[in-house]
């Protein structure tokens, strides 16, 4: 009988962005493929570290517990990796103790294309071009940012916070905003069509699977009254009154919820960032990432108006090189290091 992803949380993840490929990044670029190759081989069994997704990854997996016969998440390795090099990251999933046992190595070329054969409501990558193509094609995809941020490892709790106009919906009232120029304008037509929900945006079919793990948890939390639910959902945005209440009721058209919203009106969002620590904060623009990269796990959701002439911006200026994923077609001489 095949194994169903209808009925579960499907998050792809590359190598790059679960694990801290500094050092192999490193020696590819000095060596060359050849010699890269062969160093992977004899580091095998090398402990990669902990990269930015890791914590978020991880915290996620452990939810699983809530449904252990069937479990509700499933972390799939989608990496631009060959079968061989992809050893190593497998080897360091098993020692790091991450359940997940299924992988995609696609030598050379983006994996993104697989995103809707395997039912992924997430991609996460540090290779920037895979996320522009994954987003053009209606995936939802982030760009993992570089963070330094710590998380205590002893705390079980995984804390996600999503910025709204394209991220969770779509980028109707941003595009609206650019257009009128000035605040006041924008405020009243918010404010004239609060009761009228915006499009979805990429990610709002993950908070929607968020959401079904937070049932399982309240039924769990009512029949066991020492249960903590473990996974809490803030709303992180720069729209303030009187637009957010047409954010608040877009949610509740589509059926999905957050505990925490912040409706924060230009006020840096770094600051209520700082306090929060989520393991993992969505924003479709980087200036609301760079500020916070301290103290989040920060993606960039390169999707809607704000993000296209940026996006032409960057291809043109350099197209191939994110910080460690870096591959175009496997007939190049730049390859991806694992």
């Amino acid at each position: 009988m095949a194994y169903e992803l209808t009925d579960r949380l499907v998050v792809g993840v590359a190598s790059s962005a679960l694990f801290d490929l500094t050092e192999s990044d490193a020696y590819f670029r000095e060596h060359g493929e050849s010699a890269y190759r062969a160093y992977q081989d004899e580091h095998i069994d090398d402990l990669l570290p902990a990269g930015v997704a890791f914590p978020f990854i991880q915290r996620l997996l452990q939810l699983n517990d809530l449904r252990p016969a069937n479990p509700l998440v499933e972390v799939i390795v989608l990496s631009r990796n060959d079968p061989n090099t992809g050893l190593r990251v497998m080897r360091s999933v098993e020692k790091h103790e991450l359940p997940i046992s299924r992988a995609v190595f696609t030598q050379g070329r983006s994996p993104y294309e697989y995103i809707g054969a395997l039912e992924m409501s997430l991609f996460l990558t540090a290779n920037r071009s895979d996320v522009d193509s994954a987003i053009r094609a209606g995936f939802p995809a982030g760009h993992v940012l570089p963070s330094q941020a710590a998380y205590d490892e002893s705390d079980p709790t995984l804390v996600i916070a999503f910025d709204f106009d394209g991220v969770l919906a779509d980028d109707e009232a941003e595009r609206l905003y650019k257009e009128v120029g000035h605040l006041a304008p924008y405020l009243e037509h918010e404010s004239s069509h609060k009761l009228d929900a915006l499009g979805k945006g990429p990610l709002q079919p993950l908070l929607a699977d968020l959401n079904k793990i937070q049932e399982l948890e309240e039924a769990k939390r009512h029949g066991d009254a020492n249960y903590v639910p473990r996974l809490r959902i803030a709303l992180v945005t720069a729209r303030n009154a009187p637009a957010h209440e047409r954010a608040i009721r877009s949610l509740t058209s589509w059926g999905v919820k957050v505990n925490d919203a912040f409706f924060l009106g230009g006020i840096e969002k770094a600051k209520v960032l700082a306090v929060m620590r989520p393991h993992i904060f969505f924003d479709d623009q980087t200036t609301h990432l760079d500020g916070a990269a301290d103290h989040i796990a920060g993606v960039h959701i390169p999707y809607g108006v704000a993000n296209e002439a940026i996006a032409t911006t960057a291809q043109r200026i350099d197209p191939v090189h994110p910080p460690v994923e870096v591959a175009l077609e496997a007939s190049t001489p730049i390859k991806e290091v694992l």
